[in-house]
């Protein structure tokens, strides 16, 4: 079973590269990556990514600086501070929030968030990427907590009483002996949240206007990479289905490389 996940894997990178590079020959990689233009359509068309990816690392860092804090202060104090009932409670809330489709949290957003931003910050619409923001935050929450939780509950408690018996506070405890010692599984954690972030596509095009502008203001209309392929797939042909193929093959590499990155600091912290 491992070897077919393994297979998989390779199936779909290959599948990836092959549908991708054909494109990229014929639009030029610089001008591809690095144009400013989506205009498939256009009599001359145009296919520059760099609003896209741009977006994506805009919308994924956001996401990261609202949930990973709020994600992880609550699972220290599921963890190590709640009562048996409180902490039942919210593990319930927690699992419900992780089984909610990801197309009920974009019709929530589109129908509360987005004018709720549009009345409270007086702007035309309030279809943007900080709408974005504020979904994709609250859709990684789930990850994050479950899994932190599950890392801090693991620390043996030896730990702590020896923390506790040389005289250190119960907090000081909790973040200078439990959270160091759970490191490992709270970044698998992070991890999971932000691979779900950069590849949600359906609740971020309905909430960040899917418009192909330059993330120059948090109240701008963008499109993500997974929102431009998921929008245009259905009836693109010819050279604008491989540039969606291509940019496909963009995000799965940012996807691999970001694993990469993360998985090599958490082989060097085990060393």
């Amino acid at each position: 079973m491992g070897l077919i996940t393994v297979g998989c894997v390779l199936l779909i990178t290959v599948y990836l590269i092959i549908s991708g590079i054909p494109a990229i020959r014929r639009i030029g990689l610089i001008e591809f990556l690095f144009g400013d233009i989506w205009a498939p359509t256009a009599a001359q068309p145009q296919y520059g990514i760099l609003p896209f990816i741009l977006t994506s690392i805009a919308g994924t860092a956001g996401a990261i600086l609202i949930g990973v804090p709020i994600g992880f202060l609550t699972a220290v104090y599921l963890a190590k501070m709640a009562s048996p009932k409180v902490k039942e409670i919210m593990g319930q809330a927690v699992s419900m929030l992780a089984g909610i489709p990801s197309v009920v949290y974009g019709l929530v957003g589109m129908m509360v968030l987005v004018p709720g931003i549009r009345k409270l910050f007086d702007v035309p619409d309030g279809a943007s990427l900080l709408a974005a923001i504020i979904v994709l935050a609250v859709m990684i929450l789930p990850s994050i907590i479950k899994m932190s939780v599950t890392a801090l509950e693991a620390v043996p408690k030896e730990y702590e009483d020896a923390s506790l018996a040389l005289g250190a506070t119960p907090e000081e405890t909790w973040f200078r002996v439990s959270v160091p010692a759970a490191k490992s599984g709270i970044a698998a954690a992070v991890v999971l949240g932000v691979g779900r972030a950069i590849g949600e596509a359906m609740a971020v095009m309905m909430v960040a206007g899917n418009v192909a502008n330059m993330p120059d203001s948090l109240f701008q209309s963008v499109r993500f990479l997974t929102t431009a392929v998921a929008s245009e797939m259905s009836y693109a042909d010819g050279l604008q289905r491989q540039a969606l193929f291509s940019i496909a093959l963009v995000l799965f590499l940012f996807i691999m490389l970001l694993n990469g990155v993360l998985n090599f600091f958490l082989k060097g912290e085990r060393k």
